[in-house]
């Protein structure tokens, strides 16, 4: 469990995985989907992740270099462990409503 809270580290790291789970994206595309977001913040996400061998970067060539993201096998096995923590937040939202 310690090795899944370390790699899920950090604030905006869950959002992240949830954007590459609709499939690859850029940079400029993560940075699109989530606003609030820093570049810098993203920036370091993107690398925590790399890092952790959630995704793997891509470099395409050509000018200007493109990179992309996406979902290792090992970043797509985390989709249930979020929708569980998505269920069990939404959980404790609506016992606060009572």
């Amino acid at each position: 469990m310690d090795v899944t809270l370390a790699v899920l580290r950090g604030r905006w790291t869950a959002l992240v995985i949830r954007e590459f789970l609709q499939g690859d994206r850029s940079f400029s595309e993560l940075a699109e989907a989530l606003p609030k977001l820093s570049d810098k913040t993203l920036a370091d996400r993107l690398a925590q992740l790399t890092e952790a061998a959630v995704l793997d970067r891509r470099r395409t060539p050509g000018w200007p270099p493109r990179v992309r993201y996406a979902l290792t096998d090992r970043g797509r096995a985390l989709a249930p462990v979020l929708q569980a923590m998505w269920e069990w937040g939404s959980g404790l939202k609506d016992e606060g409503e009572r």
